[in-house]
């Protein structure tokens, strides 16, 4: 809750948001947010990397980018591709990608109720 110092500078007749945005970086860098997420659940669904990227309106190439990402910075792999076979091949999305996707989406709403109880409504 803003103190109450900060109603005589704003306007009365007004509502103030706070807005934000909520990712977990790993060695400094955007590690796992609402992208990777939603890839994430697409592969799942899908079966399938390419597949995923094209729901998403993204190219195969970042779609692989970020799943190499994530395997590479988890201790066992979000995202195991498989080749070969009659049908292509495709992607399983393991139990450790779930759990972060829970995870997030709970860090989520904690996220969003604290926005919310600093938003002011005049």
């Amino acid at each position: 809750m803003p103190s109450k110092d900060l109603y005589n500078v704003l306007v009365e007749t007004s509502k103030y948001k706070v807005r934000g945005t909520l990712w977990i970086e790993c060695n400094g860098q955007r590690y796992f947010g609402p992208g990777p997420a939603e890839l994430l659940q697409h592969i799942s669904t899908t079966g399938s990397i390419r597949q995923a990227a094209i729901q998403m309106g993204m190219s195969y190439k970042k779609a692989w980018h970020i799943v190499n990402m994530l395997n590479e910075n988890t201790a066992s792999p979000m995202v195991i591709p498989q080749t070969g076979g009659t049908k292509g091949g495709g992607s399983v999305v393991t139990e450790e990608a779930r759990k972060m996707i829970e995870w997030h989406g709970q860090l989520r709403e904690r996220f969003a109720k604290f926005l919310e109880s600093e938003s002011i409504d005049m």
